[in-house]
């Protein structure tokens, strides 16, 4: 579930003001009993959790006790997963769900925090909560249970409500005095500076207005890295039946793109450093693509299958074809589970971390990045443009010749996206410009490949009959996409080599 809240700072001498205005028509705010609650929180020695912005504790009194809370890059919203289990032992999935922060560090307890919280639900007319308002004493002990420090604060967290009211109660408590809080966690306040210092990944930081080739490199690799390790507990804590896919698209993004930079960026990297890495991002980009593919298999067989209502197909028939591709997308899954728990996938966020704050670069990255990197896209380009390219392309070119090219255009697309910041507006046409080829030629592959797919289920099962005539007829409306993406691409690919958008490249 995703929480919202605003935090306030306030005194001992605050006074909690009269919250019924801010409940809408007919509503009212209901006080509850109060409470003490005792949170144990766990990290690593290091407090890698904390200074992600993340948290696992275990909360006495809780009906569900574990508790990760995750950032969403937003201040104030957070993903919060709870779990049943004993105090002495998180549950298995609470630590997976952290397993990019904790990279197999050994968690322990760092931090006790009491709190003795009075707490009021804002209710509509029917009594839905809308949001709580929860006036927290805290206590922070150690140990042997001896106080080290003492605060208020009060939250607000949205429920069923919206931000406006937010922004009512807000109103409300500032007016009664209580200052605009920095959305600090309780036990983050507790541990202290240490818990409030940079997380081990580094975030993009922007570029210079005279950056090296190193620095457009660097900004790239922490990028992408940002983007995988940031959807990586999205795919693990998909609701049963969901097929996580926008975290596992995401993930695959950055795993291609990444494989793609470091391949553009070769000759500023030591090989010896980037070979490694790029391998084992092939290898996870291959375990998240069979999960993708299914995944855009099935939505493509319902919009296929849908296309013509005046000539609708077998219902049953599709139904079986989905079954199929369903049992793939589960056995997909289930591997994507196996991957991210293993030993080697741990290894891998290790370096990418290591990579993200200082890639290993050759003495060519000192030049600067108006001078050097031009070079570089210039290789993909050539590739995607000459003979064994568009070049040798037409009309009655295999599937797989066409698939070639598109996974250049990809290539030399990504090069020119990483570089755009530094060469300017002449790049970031280009790079849109080939987002719209690749878009041309990514539906020619999955028409192409749904074409076969579905021709392929129905051979092996050759009694089926119904199943085998709404394959070929699924097949047929494929193939005419392909016919019809082919037709589109030279006005698509005309419009992105126009001098104006390439003529920066040497």
């Amino acid at each position: 579930m995703i929480e919202e809240e605003q935090k306030y700072e306030v005194d001992d001498a605050f006074v909690l003001p009269d919250l019924a205005g801010t409940a809408p028509a007919g509503g009212r705010v209901r006080a509850l009993p109060p409470v003490t609650l005792v949170a144990r929180y766990l990290d690593t020695v290091d407090l890698r959790l904390a200074r992600a912005g993340a948290s696992l504790r275990h909360r006495k009194g809780d009906e569900l006790p574990w508790t990760v809370k995750l950032p969403t890059g937003t201040p104030g919203v957070r993903h919060e997963v709870s779990r049943p289990g004993p105090k002495g032992r998180p549950p298995p999935e609470l630590v997976e769900l952290v397993t990019v922060l904790h990279r197999g560090a050994p968690l322990g307890p760092v931090a006790v925090v009491r709190t003795v919280r009075h707490g009021y639900e804002v209710c509509d007319r029917a009594g839905t909560v809308l949001a709580e308002v929860m006036d927290d004493r805290v206590t922070v002990l150690d140990d042997a249970d001896l106080v080290t420090d003492t605060f208020r604060e009060v939250e607000v967290e949205l429920k069923a409500g919206d931000r406006k009211l937010l922004d009512r109660v807000g109103a409300v408590l500032r007016g009664a005095g209580a200052r605009q809080g920095s959305f600090t966690p309780k036990h983050v306040r507790a541990l202290g500076a240490t818990a409030q210092a940079e997380p081990d990944l580094v975030a993009p930081a922007g570029l210079g207005d005279e950056p090296s080739a190193g620095d457009v490199v660097t900004e790239a690799i922490r990028k992408e890295t940002g983007r995988l390790l940031t959807h990586d507990p999205l795919v693990r804590m998909r609701a049963p039946g969901d097929g996580g896919d926008t975290g596992v698209h995401q993930m695959r993004v950055a795993c291609r793109r990444l494989r793609s930079d470091l391949r553009t960026f070769k000759p500023l990297l030591r090989k010896t450093w980037s070979g490694p890495l790029r391998t084992e991002l092939r290898w996870l980009a291959g375990v998240l693509g069979a999960a993708r593919d299914a995944e855009v298999l099935r939505a493509r067989l319902r919009r296929t299958a849908d296309a013509d209502p005046l000539s609708p197909l077998d219902r049953g028939a599709v139904r079986r074809l989905d079954e199929v591709l369903a049992g793939r997308q589960r056995t997909a899954l289930a591997a994507i589970d196996e991957a991210l728990r293993s030993a080697r996938y741990v290894a891998l966020v290790d370096a990418l971390v290591l990579a993200a704050r200082a890639p290993r670069l050759t003495g060519r990255a000192a030049a600067p990045a108006t001078e050097a990197l031009p070079a570089l896209v210039a290789r993909p380009w050539r590739r995607l443009t000459g003979p064994e390219g568009v070049d040798g392309l037409d009309a009655r070119s295999p599937d797989d010749r066409w698939h070639a090219v598109r996974k250049d255009g990809k290539q030399a697309r990504y090069a020119v996206t990483a570089v755009a910041p530094t060469v300017g507006k002449r790049a970031r046409r280009l790079s849109r410009a080939l987002a719209r080829v690749q878009d041309v030629l990514g539906e020619h592959q999955d028409a192409a490949v749904a074409a076969e797919t579905w021709l392929e289920i129905a051979a092996e099962r050759p009694d089926d009959h119904d199943l085998a005539v709404t394959a070929g007829r699924l097949a047929e409306r494929e193939r005419e996409s392909v016919r019809r993406m082919r037709a589109l691409f030279p006005a698509a690919w005309h419009r992105a080599t126009r001098p104006r958008r390439t003529g920066w490249l040497p």
